[in-house]
């Protein structure tokens, strides 16, 4: 097997990702907890939420004080925090809740930017153009987002050129990474070797990060084939939350929780403890009122179970058995 690189970053997404189409409003205090638990698992970058309008996102509608609580609580060892921002506005006000990082978003399809910013693929550069020379001016760090790397719910399949041209303006413009999504989840390995092959030639490869949503189940198996191909950063959302409101059907991000199990088993450092995280995951899903959307953390529940009724352990004080009934309410 061609082993990638020998230690990955995850980039936590499940406080804004994760929670942004979440119908039944989050309180504040529920997201800084969980953004707690998962600094605490040992994520080093967790995107925490959108400065965008409640009127078109209204989960996010407390970013500013999600944000200043966070910076105000930050210290030496605590985690990135980026944030999502569509526009100068945006950029204006994460500032000044204390952003020290945030992301910019566009797609590969024309149908799909315009549906979900409302504007065309160019058009979205141009608006971006001035957000990023700002926040680098601040000397606040800027991502980039790609949606529909692989394929767009209104226009099929996107050819690999057509993405790596976006990625190339955002390189340009001066985003220091660049997030490759799979929005509705319709890539394979090998289309996801050929369109990385692309942007790569664009891009420099360590440069670039993986953001795969699990429609079909085949994301773990993308990431596999993206780290072989040099991709050393992933995209996560703990429990499996997420979906995307413009993308009718998909599922969501590849489960936080599987992405530190597969790289743990292959001996690649993530620096992320799987039990606190598969704990989490549990935790989330139960404010949400379900299970979590996740394999790993329902294998992982289900073995600890079998060991503590077998008497081999697993019944200790706070461990994810015991917190794991399936009659607990939301909390």
């Amino acid at each position: 097997m061609k082993r990638g690189p020998e230690r990955v970053t995850i980039v936590e997404v499940g406080p804004r990702d994760g929670l942004q189409n979440e119908a039944t409003p989050i309180a504040t205090a529920t997201k800084l907890e969980l953004i707690a638990r998962l600094r605490a698992a040992g994520l080093p970058v967790i995107e925490v939420t959108a400065f965008v309008s409640p009127k078109w996102v209204p989960q996010m509608a407390d970013h500013a004080e999600l944000l200043a609580t966070l910076m105000r609580d930050a210290d030496a060892a605590a985690p990135r925090y980026p944030v999502l921002v569509p526009n100068l506005k945006g950029l204006d006000a994460a500032l000044a809740a204390g952003a020290r990082e945030i992301a910019v978003f566009t797609a590969a399809s024309e149908s799909f930017c315009r549906k979900n910013i409302n504007c065309s693929i160019q058009e979205s550069l141009e608006r971006f153009a001035p957000v990023i020379e700002r926040a680098r001016a601040a000397g606040v760090a800027v991502r980039g987002y790609v949606s529909c790397v692989v394929g767009c719910p209104y226009e099929g399949a996107i050819a690999p050129q057509a993405v790596a041209r976006v990625a190339k303006a955002l390189w340009e413009l001066g985003c220091r990474e660049i997030s490759l999504g799979d929005t509705i989840g319709v890539s394979t390995p090998d289309t996801i070797e050929r369109m990385l092959a692309a942007v790569a030639a664009e891009v420099p490869m360590d440069r670039l990060a993986g953001h795969f949503h699990d429609t079909y189940g085949m994301a773990v198996a993308n990431v596999v084939a993206a780290w072989q191909m040099g991709v050393a950063t992933f995209d996560a959302s703990v429990g499996g939350l997420g979906g995307c409101p413009y993308a009718p059907g998909a599922a969501g991000n590849v489960a936080t929780e599987a992405l530190v199990h597969l790289f743990e088993r292959m001996g690649v450092a993530t620096g992320v403890a799987l039990e606190p995280l598969v704990d989490t995951a549990w935790w989330i899903s139960a404010q949400l009122g379900r299970t979590p959307n996740s394999r790993v953390a329902l294998a992982l529940a289900h073995k600890e179970k079998t060991n503590r009724d077998a008497g081999c352990g697993g019944n200790r004080p706070g461990s994810i058995a015991a917190r794991c009934s399936p009659k607990r309410s939301p909390g």
